[in-house]
């Protein structure tokens, strides 16, 4: 009889002993041989990844050649997400790889419509003014109704990256007949005509958006891809969102106009996390902000494992992987 297929689960400890979280991890117990820790350097999960088959892990440890060269047993990785040098790395070495990323991508676009509808409708700040007691009632029609109070229904929508999330953002915003737009030069025109968005350029997409949604990966190629001209060819009064990563937009532009109270700004992502007591972003009124939130509900966490774990399964039956990593999907990863 041959030798049970040895898989390491590494995660953060409250992920991989959740109770919640068991039941998606059962398959692996009836048929493998598991091993769980919670490593956080190269150094530390080199021994477990030596006697490993297989790995089921987050982003991190971020693996090196020296780590992979000590690990002849790995035939297969399962990541949550994964960086682009890693999963060249891996690919090139022939190790298959699945990624199940994706599992995030339903709450996210939920989470940029909600921030959408937020800064439109002003309910954040209609609910600290009710509970303060001193909500804005109006008593004149319509002269005390602020203007940028506005409906969805209708507007120009913008969405910076047009992969899952974008995607499902657009599914999303169907039945508001939003004039869409997006921009993502690795997906080709038909595919997003497809989702119901037309491709332009970052700078018509700027200049002509109500609504601007940053739902791009953060890598060398999206540094600051939202520049300062773009932001300030934002009209006046219009929302930019973003439930990607802080890093795509040039912060200090998007704050000075959020400052002089020209445009709206939701923001789930920032430079410093957790965001600082002091920050700057705290003092504004028209920032609406959520700490990190988009993605990391329990469905979220329930998806993100179950596509590994059926993957896997998939794998050692010699069966196709719904979740597989190609070549052709790095561009699209985190640096």
């Amino acid at each position: 009889m041959s030798e049970p297929f040895r898989i390491l689960i590494n995660l953060p400890e409250s992920l991989r002993d959740s109770e919640r979280l068991a039941p998606a991890f059962e398959p692996l117990e009836k048929r493998l041989s598991v091993r769980r820790t919670s490593c956080d350097t190269a150094e530390q999960i080199a021994p477990h990844l030596a006697w490993a088959n297989g790995v089921l892990m987050w982003s991190w440890p971020r693996f090196t050649p020296e780590v992979l060269d000590a690990s002849s047993g790995l035939r297969f990785c399962a990541h949550i997400d994964i960086h682009q040098r890693e999963a060249q790395l891996l690919l090139d070495r022939g190790i298959p790889v699945s990624v199940s990323r994706a599992g995030f991508s339903p709450a996210v676009s939920e989470m940029a419509l909600t921030l959408i509808l937020a800064s439109l409708r002003r309910t954040s700040s209609y609910h600290a003014e009710m509970w303060a007691g001193n909500e804005p009632w109006v008593k004149k029609m319509p002269d005390d109704v602020d203007v940028d109070e506005r409906q969805l229904a209708g507007r120009r929508v913008g969405i910076i990256g047009f992969g899952r999330v974008g995607q499902g953002l657009a599914l999303l915003l169907a039945p508001f007949a939003c004039d869409l737009k997006y921009y993502d030069p690795f997906l080709a025109p038909e595919a997003g005509r497809a989702a119901g968005a037309e491709p332009a350029s970052l700078e018509e997409m700027f200049a002509t958006s109500e609504v601007a949604v940053c739902c791009a990966a953060a890598n060398p190629g999206t540094a600051h891809l939202v520049t300062r001209q773009h932001v300030d060819s934002l009209q006046r009064g219009a929302v930019f969102v973003n439930v990607a990563r802080a890093a795509v937009v040039d912060g200090d532009a998007l704050y000075e106009r959020v400052e002089r109270r020209e445009i709206y700004a939701a923001l789930d992502v920032f430079d410093a996390e957790p965001l600082p007591v002091d920050s700057r972003w705290r003092k504004l009124p028209n920032a609406y902000m959520t700490p990190h939130r988009a993605g990391g509900i329990v469905e979220s966490l329930e998806r993100i494992v179950s596509y590994l774990v059926s993957d896997l399964i998939a794998f050692l039956d010699g069966q196709p992987r719904a979740h597989a990593l190609t070549a052709g999907m790095i561009p699209g990863l985190d640096s």
